[in-house]
């Protein structure tokens, strides 16, 4: 267990995929890009742009080659989409991507409703997919959701989450990231499960990413950071949500998230002002109310 905090973190940026695909209003091409580029404005550098996912079954996530082309190479900036396949694979691979993300769950349940196969069998599939990522020189990030509660499954077993993580190291993913995808942890549970998945693995190749929808996404972070977790999945505004949760809320908001590392003294490279204007222009985009506290808080301030 460790009490040090990380002298700086890395911020994911996961707005412009994991959550635009949940909302219901589909941005274009050019919306998107614009987003891209104004989170890259502020300066995120690690920036997860879209997924090739079929648009039949996620039409939010439709274009997202158009999107990499938009946006160029922008420098210093890691570019990553999901594919949940090798035809997923062999179309990022066209773009010229810098990372691409796999994506398991911790729950039989939740894998056979969201990707209809069991864990086991999602692992499979993704072993043709890295091996071609390893061999065009593409980084790997592997996603592992319901680590701390299942909507179908209940409670999840921490040895179950190290399992599926140290499985997905093997494979060669370089970085995995715990989701609590439904948002019920407590940072006691949460503190737990680093610590335990931490038995199996270096906790230098995991991420959190964390959803609010019982208000503890930052007291998830803060748990994490006195565990040694140094890199964080967030969405601008809070966008997103779970479709296979009922009531889940979108991952914990940039804003919030960078406003609480800003607290404590642990450098990002990301300015706070310059995020808030983002996470205010998306939320006007899609017509919804901006899901962000400090979002929220410094609107009301220029108001008066």
């Amino acid at each position: 267990m460790s009490e040090a905090l990380p002298s700086r973190v890395r911020v994911v940026e996961v707005g412009p995929r994991d959550g635009l695909q949940n909302e219901p209003r589909a941005l274009g091409v050019a919306e998107r890009i614009q987003l891209c580029k104004t989170l890259i404005a502020s300066g995120v550098q690690h920036l997860e742009v879209g997924s090739f996912v079929s648009p039949r079954w996620v039409p939010q996530m439709a274009g997202t080659a158009e999107v990499l082309a938009g946006l160029g190479r922008p420098p210093g900036v890691v570019r990553s989409v999901l594919v949940p396949n090798m035809q997923g694979f062999e179309a990022a691979l066209a773009t010229g991507v810098d990372e691409i993300a796999v994506f398991a769950a911790a729950s039989e349940g939740f894998s056979e409703r969201n990707i209809n196969c069991s864990i086991a069998e999602s692992l499979a599939r993704f072993v043709p997919v890295v091996e071609g990522a390893r061999a065009a020189g593409i980084r790997v990030r592997g996603y592992v959701s319901c680590v701390l509660g299942c909507p179908y499954d209940g409670a999840i077993a921490p040895d179950q989450v190290a399992s599926v993580t140290r499985e997905l190291l093997e494979l060669g993913c370089a970085e995995v990231s715990l989701g609590d995808t439904i948002g019920v942890g407590t940072p006691g549970r949460t503190r737990a499960l680093w610590q335990r998945v931490g038995r199996e693995v270096p906790l230098g190749r995991l991420a959190g990413h964390f959803h609010d929808t019982y208000g503890q996404a930052l007291a998830n972070v803060y748990a994490s950071l006195l565990e040694g977790i140094a890199v964080f999945d967030s969405s601008v505004a809070g966008l997103g949500g779970c479709p296979y949760a009922r009531g889940a809320s979108g991952n914990v908001a940039s804003e919030d998230l960078v406003y609480l590392l800003d607290g404590l003294g642990l450098a990002t490279g990301v300015d706070l002002a310059r995020l808030v204007e983002a996470g205010q222009d998306v939320s006007a985009l899609l017509g919804r109310s901006n899901q962000s506290r400090v979002g929220r808080a410094r609107a009301a301030r220029a108001v008066d």
